[in-house]
């Protein structure tokens, strides 16, 4: 039988991989771990369904890129995240809908114990999720693969950080986002979406943390900020607009990002540090933000710095009636494998 030569001009086949590519676990260079998981968001939800609508979208994507016009060649394979999960999901999504419903009434406040069992069933849930996740990064690092993980909320990337924390591993974080995430125990919840980086700052071999796009914060993380002593940095969106606005170039701007960044590098995007044009469907859409190539210039910036990147997690794209948010979550996904 005549063996079929991939074709990268093609459209996608039906039933091939990501991107379209035929490639196998074993022969990707890079692997997209998908994390369908959100428990504790009290806006908009759906962010649950990101990683499907990424890999829908990313059928779409021609594969000669701008900037890493090989980067296909180098395989990029998206592994599963296990039903048992996704329904373990499913099954507390009711709990964490009547927890924040009780804080919107006010009756978490009045009979809190009413609420105690939930929150202890949705914290159990996140420490199995991320015993998983931790050991799959682990066993993809082990067999040499560049890796990336696809969410979900933006609370997904902590096992990345844990696993980094348990080899020693200093490094800095770059965050793009609209806000900073940086609450203690937002609503109650341990792990919420919106204390992602106040966990994740707990780790000492964290060098920096610099944020960019922020334009949604409140007094809290502003605090935890201002008494980091210089370890937490952030280029706030309405800033880098006035500077902008007065003759700076972004150039310029992304030269000051990078000069905070020590020489090993996460990247850890929410789609919404994007102007929410690009991501209307988002958990959290706040308006301002960054436009695409602002991003894609940013994330080049870096890669052109010599920085090493070690890492990367892409959350909170949540499909709409259309193929748009699905769509610019590919294309960032992509350009993230180029850079990486």
């Amino acid at each position: 039988m005549e063996e079929k030569i991939f074709d990268p001009n093609a459209a996608a086949a039906l039933g091939s991989g990501i991107y379209g590519l035929p490639c196998s676990a074993e022969e990707a260079e890079i692997i997209i771990i998908p994390v369908e998981w959100e428990l504790t968001t009290s806006y908009n939800r759906g962010t649950v369904n990101g990683p499907q609508a990424v890999f829908d979208g990313s059928m779409q994507v021609d594969l000669h890129h701008h900037d890493y016009p090989e980067v296909w060649k180098r395989g990029i394979w998206m592994d599963e995240f296990p039903q048992e999960l996704r329904e373990l999901h499913d099954e507390l999504v009711p709990l964490s809908e009547d927890i924040i419903d009780g804080i919107e009434s006010g009756d978490v406040d009045e009979n809190p114990e009413a609420y105690e069992d939930k929150y202890v069933a949705i914290e159990n849930g996140f420490d199995k999720m991320f015993a998983w996740l931790k050991d799959r990064i682990a066993y993809w690092k082990s067999q040499g693969k560049k890796v990336g993980l696809l969410g979900g909320d933006h609370s997904i990337p902590l096992p990345y950080h844990t696993y980094f924390n348990e080899l020693g591993e200093e490094y800095g974080i770059i965050h793009v986002d609209a806000h900073s995430d940086l609450r203690i125990e937002f609503e109650g919840f341990k792990y919420s979406h919106a204390s992602i980086f106040y966990n994740t700052m707990k780790y000492d071999n964290i060098e920096k943390l610099v944020q960019v796009a922020i334009r949604d914060y409140c007094d809290q993380e502003k605090e935890i900020i201002n008494n980091s002593e210089g370890r937490m940095v952030v280029f706030y969106d309405r800033d880098n607009r006035r500077k902008m606005y007065e003759g700076a170039t972004w150039k310029s701007i992304c030269d000051d990002i990078i000069a905070q960044l020590p020489n090993k590098v996460y990247i850890s995007i929410d789609i919404d540090g994007l102007d929410p044009k690009l991501c209307p469907n988002t958990g959290t859409p706040v308006p301002g933000g960054m436009e695409y190539e602002e991003m894609m210039y940013l994330l080049n910036r870096v890669k052109e710095s010599g920085k090493e990147i070690i890492g990367f997690d892409l959350c909170e794209v949540s499909p709409g009636e259309d193929e748009w948010d699905g769509n610019v979550g590919a294309r960032v996904l992509y350009h993230l494998c180029g850079i990486i």
